[in-house]
């Protein structure tokens, strides 16, 4: 894997966002040929927005501390080093309460 650079910087859509400005950069360094398998990093500043996943994604935190809370209640609370999985259907909030970089694995597979 190489080193992650020249990622372009994506605001949060404004129909998504709910405090803050928050910017967005993605490295994909494997696909899938199929398309349905994909891993990177992924890195985002401080601020908070809706999300709602239709696939499933494996996460490990490398740096900086967020929250992602569930219209269901469900709260995970991460930092460096942390791991944890956001399965399809989920639906709710991410927020970045110090700049973040991650690395995940997302499989975009029937449920």
């Amino acid at each position: 894997m190489g080193k992650a650079t020249g990622a372009e910087a994506v605001p949060i859509a404004a129909d998504k966002l709910l405090s803050g400005t928050p910017v967005t950069r993605t490295w994909v360094h494997y696909e899938e040929p199929g398309g349905k398998l994909a891993a990177g990093q992924w890195e985002a500043s401080v601020g908070k927005w809706r999300i709602n996943y239709a696939e499933w994604e494996y996460v490990v935190m490398i740096s900086g501390r967020c929250i992602v809370s569930g219209d269901d209640g469900t709260v995970i609370h991460a930092g460096p080093g942390d791991c944890f999985v956001i399965e399809p259907g989920f639906a709710g909030t991410w927020e970045v309460l110090e700049a973040m970089r991650k690395h995940w694995v997302i499989e975009d597979r029937p449920t």
